[in-house]
């Protein structure tokens, strides 16, 4: 059996992996099966390149693993589906125009959308006539809908297929920018309401998960109207170590689907080698 554990440095702008490691790193996570998890954990620091730097770590989980492993550690999935590597290959492509990005992020979406509802959706059951008897039936509780949070603006493009994949589904917009030279994030649109129902489910779909700025604001202002940040699932097309580990150590038990995880983050807070600006490649401004 494969070894599936692995540490990557915490990256600083001027330190990169070299590419066998991050070929042999991405490997595992995409090549094993469809149902294990990824652990995120904080390691020792370490010198690495003359100076401290902190590791993270990345741990395979088998799905027979404890419950109290999943409620006590953040966990990613990597979806090894090859439509889902399709489209993230699409979309890293700098010749791919603006409406094949749009197209490639909201399918992209739709796959990560699919994975993170397995095994989460409240059903109902019983029984229906059909055309040549009586049959069981399972379906999704239009009673309790997923609570959809995209982050604008590229959110809403991962998003798009949110209400064809989930059959019941209400959406709330955050709108958070950047500031360019400290990377703190800025709230510009909230339209969360004041108190979420007690359980509610909620997806957040933010394309990249650079520095981690933004989807921590986001989650924040969840937790502020009382959903519980184990019954949040973030949805991403790419994902960088720094955001990855802030979101580990804030929200144990969380849940990250990514398209895919990059090495590091530039210090613009660009993933490298990430797809760009998704916001502009996807509205072409």
């Amino acid at each position: 059996m494969a070894r599936c554990i692995n540490s990557i440095p915490h990256m600083q702008p001027q330190i990169s992996l070299s590419h066998q490691k991050t070929s042999y790193f991405l490997h595992h996570l995409h090549n094993n099966p469809p149902h294990h998890q990824y652990q995120i954990q904080r390691k020792h620091s370490v010198k690495f390149g003359g100076r401290k730097q902190s590791r993270l770590s990345i741990k395979c989980l088998a799905t027979t693993a404890s419950k109290n492993v999943a409620e006590d550690r953040m966990l990613v999935f990597v979806p090894p589906h090859p439509l889902i590597k399709h489209w993230v290959s699409v979309l890293r492509n700098e010749l791919s125009p603006c409406p094949i990005f749009k197209n490639a992020m909201a399918e992209l979406g739709r796959f990560l959308i699919y994975e993170a509802s397995r095994d989460w959706l409240p059903t109902v059951s019983g029984e229906i006539q059909s055309p040549l008897g009586v049959a069981s039936v399972e379906f999704i509780d239009p009673r309790e809908p997923v609570t959809i949070v995209p982050i604008l603006r590229a959110g809403l493009v991962l998003a798009e297929h949110a209400s064809s994949v989930l059959p019941a589904t209400k959406t709330y917009h955050v709108g958070i920018n950047r500031d360019e030279n400290t990377l703190q994030p800025h709230l510009y649109l909230n339209k969360l309401p004041e108190k979420f129902p007690e359980g509610s489910l909620v997806l957040v779909t933010d394309p990249m998960l650079a520095t981690g700025g933004t989807i921590v604001a986001t989650i924040d202002l969840l937790k502020d109207r009382g959903v519980d940040h184990r019954k949040i699932r973030v949805v991403s097309a790419v994902a960088a170590p720094p955001a990855l580990q802030k979101l580990s150590e804030k929200f144990p038990g969380l849940h990250v689907y990514t398209g895919t995880i990059d090495p590091s983050v530039d210090e613009n807070g660009f993933i490298i080698p990430g797809l760009g600006d998704a916001g502009d490649r996807s509205y072409g401004t």
